[in-house]
């Protein structure tokens, strides 16, 4: 295995350098020019693979995506009558590797429905949903950490609110009260977490509304709101007892 020596690793960063000061003489136009191409590579990571559904159908597409995206996906191995696709897959999450590689072998299942997708710290956003909102098995999935998710992605869900039983929201940093409000379309949820969402004002009054709105779901969230849950409770208790003579 071939080394750099640490000249050369000086060298080239002196060129970018120079490279970064002949092209840009302020630090806003610099900034300015970063931000545009980390948009026009978001942008490019959630293109609809149109090409790939016309030939192989909804279901390999959304894998693929998921997949080049560095998410993972679970195949509903029950949902085929081929058994090659069942021997496959089985129960194991289909991961690509760090350069969102993995193997095509999945691309011979077109019939065979996708159970879970696992999209946790991907890029994916609005325009990305596209590829997974075509999967109408989808029982369970994970954004847990998706910079790019927003509200808006979550006034979308409601296209799988016949399939979809678990949900992961945790830790996205732009999902607001709002877009929770959307979520009372999914009565099938049966597992919500929306820890860890800092555009949150109050986590724990908005859980306890969450779990009013989804009243089958278990949601989960902060400690904080578990124990305004009990203390309420213990108040009401409180409330309803007879007053010692």
């Amino acid at each position: 295995m071939s080394t750099v020596a640490p000249e050369g690793n000086q060298r080239k960063g002196g060129l970018l350098l120079q490279f970064l000061a002949d092209r840009f003489y302020d630090v806003e136009a610099l900034r300015d020019y970063l931000f545009r191409k980390q948009v026009s590579k978001v942008h490019q990571k959630n293109r609809s693979f149109t090409y790939i559904k016309e030939q192989y159908g909804p279901y390999v597409a959304g894998a693929y995506f998921i997949l080049k995206q560095g998410g993972a996906v679970k195949y509903d191995s029950k949902g085929t009558s081929q058994p090659s696709a069942s021997r496959f897959w089985g129960k194991e999450w289909i991961r690509s590797n760090g350069r969102g590689h993995s193997t095509l072998e999945f691309l011979h299942f077109q019939a065979v429905p996708v159970e879970a997708v696992d999209a946790s710290d991907c890029a994916i956003n609005y325009q990305g949903l596209d590829n997974l909102l075509a999967l109408k098995e989808l029982q369970s999935l994970s954004l847990q950490r998706c910079p790019h998710v927003d509200d808006w992605c979550l006034s979308r869900l409601y296209q799988l609110a016949d399939s979809l039983q678990e949900l992961s929201l945790a830790g996205c940093p732009q999902i607001s009260e709002r877009g929770l409000a959307c979520l009372h379309h999914l009565q099938n949820l049966r597992r919500l977490d929306i820890s860890d969402l800092p555009a949150v004002s109050n986590p724990g009054l908005t859980q306890i509304l969450v779990e009013e709105m989804l009243p089958n779901c278990e949601v989960l969230g902060t400690d904080w709101a578990q124990g305004l849950k009990s203390g309420l409770e213990e108040q009401s208790r409180d409330t309803a007892s007879p007053m010692p003579v």
